[in-house]
């Protein structure tokens, strides 16, 4: 006879299997108040439940049932084509029910890629005065959370002047763009990130399906497995190396006599950085002090400011107005290629001049700042140029038996690799239904520009793949202008990222927003974010909504030798060739009102921009001007042209548009071999 220990431990058993089994049911946060469903006939709703439960989804009238999976994972298609915009409430009935409310049928976009997509309206160009006209309830925005691999985090949020600020600036200007011309709601799943390559925003199918790609993808995904071992073994080793050889940082006793505002300059010498930090009275070895003062603008104070100082040679500690924010430690270097990222907080913002001071303690190399000086910054502020140096101590010159036994540090790991954001962001959000992708990434990829021409098609073959529709429209920016000017024609890495994503209009349903006006030399984040978004709505409202307006400029159609002379003919003239004046100044960083005359690379010519070579493959400047549809370019220094290129450079002079205002797209006829053509993903 049974016990009634045992009795009640088999009812247990009996309940906990009933209640596994009619779990509650669940949905991703895509499926939460104030969302915004994409009107078609076929709208997934998904979410999981119990083993073999029914699940109905009822939603203005319109019913869908189905059963949970082995898994629990449940699926309804909703017909949605003629429903009513709303607001609706839907319901989602299981063995619980759930109410979900403020919905609305509209237009959904996912709006992904790095930090120019990325980058919040607050950021952006006349921000307050278009923040506080944001009011909109039927536009809205969902942002990814990409903590949870179900997609159970992230929520919708509605336009108003309290939330717009966090929007993706583009991602919003699209959208009012859209809504004022179609009328419908329009949401936005913002899924960018800044900083990454495109590499990891493709699944590992994709990555597989190129061999080059596949071979770095491995060669990564190795190196990321094996760093924590080797990185931990160097730590150890240098401190070791450091003991043994008297080399290690007694840290500073009194980092306010270096740091601290109105610190007396007496012993401070100039230097430039990014750079070698040396100098009258600096140390090679030691530990020394850098620092500079900045003007805070109104627009950052009581917000948290990034701060990028690159890849360094030395151990840092970073203080902001004498107050300590970030380090990192000879026991905590991360190996090679690091990059120093720091995060001033808000509460330590305030108007008016700050001081950055960094404690640099190199025992082994000369200390340096080895970033570019256009990615050497504070906020939007440019810390490249003077700076103040002060030797803290020094230590003697590297004895041969320390210099030979000194340690080497594994390359860094520290950012995603193949797939990663693809599995973390992309993955989670997919079926969910879309009007079509706006995508803004290529900086990160610049170095390997060649092999974008693979690697972008890729993704877009990819996400088209995992959405189940081959048409899927793909929108993308083509990169802005960034950079020194340059005062001759010649190679460029961004002309290349540049050709490579002109190279994907061949995929049927894409479109490429030209930005080669709106950039700025000093700022890889330019802050006129509304006229990016409306050229990416001109595509959208032309080849999905039907709307009668001009979506591309110029683009080279064909070359004709006329002697000395090259015409070119152009597709998209639409209003006629446009010569737009050539300014007399160009924007630097408008954040701050930096600007720096402009030198004419052919101040008689009436198109700027325009460069021609010979059989010798040497590129000059060329005089162009439009004659009737066509551009006749030629160069007193080219009796026999062959090849011709246009807006060929990182910040190139051009002014070439239509008549609709659209700036002409750079172009080369050459196939002359490509500067970046032996870079590859994974290669070091």
């Amino acid at each position: 006879m049974m016990g009634t220990a045992w009795r009640w431990a088999l009812i247990a058993c009996i309940l906990l299997i009933s209640c596994t089994g009619r779990a509650e049911v669940k949905m991703p946060n895509l499926f939460s108040d104030h969302m915004v469903l994409q009107r078609s006939s076929a709208t997934p709703v998904w979410g999981w439940a119990g083993k073999g439960e029914s699940v109905q989804v009822i939603l203005a009238g319109i019913k869908a049932q189905t059963v949970a999976e082995k898994d629990g994972k449940w699926t309804v298609m909703l017909d949605l084509a003629n429903c009513p915009d709303g607001p609706h409430e839907m319901a989602v009935e299981a063995r619980n029910k759930t109410i979900i409310h403020d919905v609305v049928i509209g237009e959904v976009w996912l709006a992904s890629g790095q930090s120019n997509m990325a980058a919040m309206l607050k950021n952006s160009g006349d921000a307050k005065q278009e923040i506080m006209r944001s009011t909109d309830s039927l536009l809205r925005e969902f942002h990814v959370d990409g903590s949870s691999r179900d997609g159970s985090k992230g929520k919708w949020t509605v336009c108003t002047p309290p939330t717009t600020g966090d929007f993706s600036a583009i991602a919003y200007y699209f959208a009012k763009f859209l809504r004022g011309s179609v009328g419908r709601p329009v949401g936005i799943i913002n899924a960018a990130r800044s900083g990454t390559e495109i590499e990891a925003w493709m699944s590992e199918e994709a990555l597989s399906e190129d061999s080059e790609i596949s071979t770095g993808h491995n060669a990564l995904v190795k190196a990321r497995a094996d760093y924590p071992e080797k990185i931990a073994a160097y730590q150890h080793e240098l401190a070791e190396w450091m003991q043994t050889h008297d080399r290690k940082d007694p840290g500073c006793a009194n980092p306010s006599s270096f740091a601290a505002p109105g610190v007396p300059m007496d012993g401070w010498v100039p230097i430039t950085l990014p750079g070698g930090i040396a100098g009258t009275g600096l140390p090679r070895f030691g530990a020394l002090w850098v620092k500079k003062d900045i003007e805070i603008p109104l627009s950052l104070v009581n917000e948290t400011v990034k701060m990028q100082l690159g890849v360094m040679e030395g151990f840092d500690t970073v203080y902001w107005n004498g107050e300590k924010i970030a380090d990192t430690p000879a026991q905590n270097f991360p190996g090679t290629g690091y990059h120093h990222y720091y995060v001033v907080p808000p509460a330590l913002v305030h108007p008016g001049k700050a001081v950055i001071a960094i404690r640099v303690f190199s025992p082994s190399a000369t200390p340096a700042f080895l970033s570019l000086a256009s990615t050497f910054w504070v906020g939007p502020i440019n810390l490249a140029g003077e700076w103040f140096a002060k030797s803290e101590f020094a230590l003697p010159p590297l004895s041969a038996v320390a210099e030979k036994s000194l340690p080497k540090p594994p390359e860094n790991f520290s950012g995603a690799v193949g797939a990663e954001l693809f599995d973390s962001i992309i993955a989670p959000i997919k079926p969910y239904r879309l009007a079509g992708i706006l995508w803004y990434q290529g900086e990160s990829n610049a170095g390997r520009a060649y092999q974008y021409r693979k690697a972008f098609p890729l993704l877009i073959k990819d996400w088209r793949r995992q959405w189940g529709r081959d048409d899927l429209p793909f929108y993308f920016c083509q990169l802005a202008n960034y950079l020194p000017k340059r005062p001759d024609p010649g190679e460029s890495e961004w002309a290349e990222l540049r050709e490579a994503q002109s190279l994907a209009l061949s995929l049927p349903s894409s479109g490429q927003a030209v930005l080669i006006d709106l950039g700025e030399a000093g700022d890889i984040h330019p802050r006129n974010k509304k006229t990016v978004g409306e050229r990416l709505s001109r595509l959208a409202l032309a080849n999905n909504y039907g709307k009668n307006v001009v979506w591309s400029g110029p683009v080279y159609d064909s070359i004709k030798i006329e002697g000395k002379t090259l015409r070119v003919k152009f597709l998209h003239a639409d209003g006629g060739l446009v010569a737009h004046p050539v300014p007399a100044r160009y924007d630097v960083r408008t954040l701050v009102g930096e600007t720096a005359p402009l030198i004419r690379n052919n101040p008689d010519s009436e198109l700027e921009g325009f460069a021609i070579c010979g059989a010798d493959h040497k590129w000059v400047w060329a005089d162009a001007k439009i004659d009737g549809d066509s551009v006749v370019v030629w160069s007193d220094k080219i009796s026999s042209p062959i090849a011709i290129r246009y807006g060929w450079s990182d910040n190139p002079t051009c002014n070439l548009f239509n008549g609709a205002g659209l700036p002409a797209a750079p172009f080369r006829t050459d196939d002359f071999p490509a500067i970046t053509r032996n870079a590859a993903f994974g290669k070091k």
